[in-house]
């Protein structure tokens, strides 16, 4: 099992190494996903999240955006996964687990940092999520 510390890690590489080692077999603990960077301009990247909330369907087929931190790093992941909905994939899926925060039980473990030098241009997940 291998416990990730998501405090400014860029999103798209987190989420690459993360689908990456949950192919080989790891189970993966993502924590602070709230602190997660995405880099760019952030006028950019506030208007493409407020695009796709926008375009919503009926409430029953969606499509349907989430609005908290773990559920867009998550499904971020999702999207370099093989076919989640059957076989390989939907196993790999369920064996990464996101959290916003610590909890208690994680608080004394050993974390990878996959913290990169922070860019001139970034945004943090929890700035998006509360737009």
């Amino acid at each position: 099992m291998k416990i990730i510390d998501g405090k400014d890690a860029i999103l798209g590489r987190l989420a690459s190494y993360v689908a990456k080692e949950a192919l080989k077999g790891e189970d993966i603990i993502i924590l602070n996903c709230e602190q997660v960077i995405i880099t760019g301009n952030k006028k950019n990247i506030e208007e493409n999240f407020r695009e796709k909330r926008s375009k919503v369907g009926s409430g029953q087929k969606g499509p349907k955006h989430s609005r908290t931190s773990e559920k867009i790093v998550k499904r971020t992941i999702r999207g370099m996964l093989p076919n989640h909905r059957k076989g390989r994939g939907k196993i790999t899926y369920k064996r990464i687990k996101c959290y916003t925060g610590i909890p208690k039980e994680f608080q004394e473990t050993q974390k990878v940092n996959l913290r990169k030098e922070n860019k001139n241009k970034f945004i943090q997940i929890k700035q998006i999520c509360k737009r």
